[in-house]
């Protein structure tokens, strides 16, 4: 029997529903369709205006859109559902053991093989970061999971020596009953809190990623992380912990002080790296991605020296701190792939001489105090809030604190560029070429830009 096997013996027989057609479903129906091509499949979808044009000659195959999509799900052996589905907000119960997903299914079969890495942030970073190493040294590596790839899109790409490196989400941990062999959790704060309905839920699907490991599997961790230990302690389980952390020399795991990173067994040093001379990962919140990376990394075998080359080569994500241009001596940065205030924060602390800071965005429902709280003690003098999001926290300053002058509460960004190059030269901070193009054409979600005035 093969491990695809293994998921079609799971699949073979049983009465399935595909619960949400983005990616991921599409992904779920081919796989599906290409080995069991006449299985009676439901796929439904909250949208009406999905494209189900390329599905009309299966004859096999019952849509189910628009409200009320999710109505009889107790109806299906199995229930299919994709990252962007809330089951939580149903209101009859649905037994979990009916529930399964692409990851659920993947793990089943392929979890021995597999790094997987979560964390409210850094996850993006540190699974890249990992494959950036493994793939240059071993080749046999694949990235999936919420980076973007489906892992049923990467299934006939697997042997026997293939290491896969999955960024898992929140969501894509939900359901799971399997756990990777090798698991990090890098860090749990407040997010999708709209999904879940409180940060306990959250938490308790974050740490899946180790609840269903085995004896000999490794569990990478961040000691200095409250919500973590609390976890763990609370649950007892039995693995290989391999903590890192910032804060405190540690016997076994990773610690890390000004650009040196050590890595000990038994109170005994295994290595030492410099990373004096690395600064394509700034920020001192890197650290942590990058201690987690090197733990993986010499789990399969990895030397050292060749984990410190490649940690050398790595290219930054897109839209991490990313740097757009300098336009009439501003500098332009693009975080917008920071969701949640920490991650502002570190933003912040790394770029140090923040001059304008554009927030905002879709409002999940988390607390902001503790960005309110920072930008306090830490100002910014010209903040300009956008979106539901934006304005929550110009609200909630607003009812605490005295408004600054330079903050501003818009949503049209056109209008933004305007009040900008309108203030005067004494705050002018807007003064760059085609200001309306730069901003229009970065992506719109937490962090759209941070700019400084050197």
């Amino acid at each position: 029997m093969t491990k695809i096997d293994i998921i079609l013996d799971i699949l073979r027989g049983k009465k399935i529903v595909i619960l949400g057609f983005g990616k991921e479903g599409v992904s779920s129906y081919k796989f599906i369709r290409r080995y069991f091509p006449d299985m009676p499949l439901t796929v439904a979808d909250k949208s009406k205006s999905l494209n189900v044009s390329d599905l009309q000659a299966d004859n096999n195959l019952t849509v189910q859109v628009g409200e009320g999509y999710d109505k009889n799900l107790n109806d299906f052996d199995l229930i299919m559902k994709t990252p962007g589905v809330n089951l939580n907000a149903l209101p009859y119960f649905v037994d979990p053991e009916k529930i399964t997903s692409q990851t659920d299914l993947f793990l089943r079969a392929f979890s021995d093989q597999v790094i997987g890495v979560t964390g409210t942030k850094g996850k993006s970073t540190t699974s890249s970061l990992i494959f950036h190493i493994l793939h240059s040294i071993f080749k046999n590596v694949i990235l999936s999971g919420n980076i973007g790839i489906p892992f049923f899109d990467i299934i006939e790409q697997i042997n026997e020596n293939t290491i896969v490196v999955a960024e898992l989400s929140a969501h894509q941990l939900e359901y799971l009953h399997v756990s990777p062999h090798i698991s990090i959790l890098l860090n749990l704060y407040q997010e999708h809190l709209d999904h879940f309905n409180s940060f306990n839920n959250y938490q308790l699907s974050k740490l899946n990623i180790t609840k269903y490991q085995k004896n000999d599997d490794v569990l990478v961790y961040n000691a200095d992380d409250e919500h973590i230990h609390n976890l763990l302690v609370s649950h007892d389980y039995t693995r290989r912990y391999l903590p890192f952390s910032r804060n405190e020399v540690l016997g076994d795991g990773a610690y890390s002080f000004e650009s040196q990173i050590v890595i000990t067994k038994n109170k005994e040093q295994l290595a030492h790296y410099d990373l004096a001379q690395c600064d394509n990962l700034p920020g001192t919140h890197n650290y942590n991605n990058i201690m987690a990376a090197i733990l993986a990394c010499r789990q399969v075998g990895a030397e050292d020296a060749d984990i410190l080359e490649h940690l050398r080569s790595f290219k930054g994500l897109p839209h991490r701190i990313e740097f757009v241009g300098t336009f009439n001596g501003i500098s332009f940065y693009n975080d917008s792939i920071s969701t949640i205030p920490e991650a502002t924060i570190a933003a912040l602390k790394t770029l140090k001489k923040v001059d304008t800071l554009i927030i905002g965005g879709f409002d999940r429902g988390i607390e902001y105090d503790v960005l309110i709280d920072y930008l306090q003690k830490n100002p910014v003098r010209n903040v300009v809030f956008t979106g539901p999001a934006g304005k929550r926290i110009f609200d909630e300053w607003k009812q605490n604190f005295n408004l600054p002058e330079n903050f501003i509460l818009e949503n049209d960004f056109e209008e933004i560029v305007i009040l900008l190059t309108r203030t005067p030269p004494k705050v002018r901070y807007a003064c760059f070429r085609q200001p309306l193009q730069v901003m229009t054409s970065l992506k719109i979600l937490w962090n759209v830009v941070i700019h400084i005035n050197h």
